[in-house]
C-alpha cells in the first residue's frame, strides 16, 4: 500500500534523482505498480502526477507510463484525472515490453481524434493532418497545436526534424 502525500514527494524526488540524465532517444519509462494493491489519491498526485507534469514541462525525453496498475490504483488516478481533464497513458508489462496501452482519464475531444490518427498512421505532423483530415476545415495551427498538447501529455513522441517536427505514438497498440 503506498500513501500519503509525504510519501508520495519521497518517490517524485527519487524518481527525479534517478531521471536526472536524459535519454538521447525518447522512450516511455514505467511507473512500475506490480505488487501494489492500493495507492491512495494524495501519494499519487504527488510522485506520479507531479513527476509526469516535471519532465512534460522540460519536455524530457522520458514518457511516464504507468505500468500493472490494479482496479483500484486506476480508480484512485481516475478520481484525479477526470477534474483536471487530464490523462496518463497505462498497460501493462509482459516480459518487460508493454501490453494492453489504454488512456485512463478525459481527453479532450478534437485532441481525441488527433490521438487516434495519429495512432492510425503511425507518424504524422500538422501538415498531413491538414492535408488528409480536415472535414472540420481546421486550420493547420491548430492541428499542430493539438499535437503538441498531446505531447505535453506525455500521449505522443515529438521528433525534432530540424524545425519541423514529427509526432509518433507513445506505445504501439495504444
Amino acid at each position: 500500500m503506498l500513501a500519503g502525500a509525504l510519501s508520495g514527494r519521497k518517490v517524485y524526488a527519487k524518481l527525479m534523482e534517478l531521471t536526472a540524465r536524459e535519454p538521447i532517444e525518447p522512450e516511455p519509462l514505467f511507473l512500475d505498480f506490480e505488487g501494489v494493491e492500493i495507492a491512495t489519491a494524495s501519494f499519487l498526485r504527488e510522485s506520479v502526477l507531479n513527476f509526469r507534469d516535471t519532465v512534460r514541462l522540460r519536455r524530457s525525453n522520458f514518457y511516464p507510463v504507468v505500468a500493472n496498475a490494479t482496479d483500484d490504483v486506476a480508480e484512485e488516478l481516475n478520481v484525479l484525472l477526470v477534474p483536471r481533464r487530464d490523462v496518463l497513458m497505462l498497460c501493462t508489462l509482459k516480459d518487460g515490453k508493454p501490453d494492453k496501452p489504454r488512456l485512463l482519464g478525459d481527453l479532450e475531444p478534437k485532441q481525441q481524434v488527433t490521438f487516434e490518427l495519429v495512432k492510425k498512421k503511425g507518424e504524422t505532423n500538422a501538415a498531413e493532418l491538414y492535408e488528409h483530415h480536415n472535414s472540420d476545415k481546421v486550420e493547420q495551427t491548430a492541428w499542430n497545436n493539438r499535437l503538441a498538447a498531446l505531447a505535453g501529455l506525455g500521449l505522443i513522441i515529438e521528433l525534432s526534424q530540424g524545425r519541423a517536427k514529427r509526432y509518433r505514438p507513445l506505445l504501439s497498440g495504444s
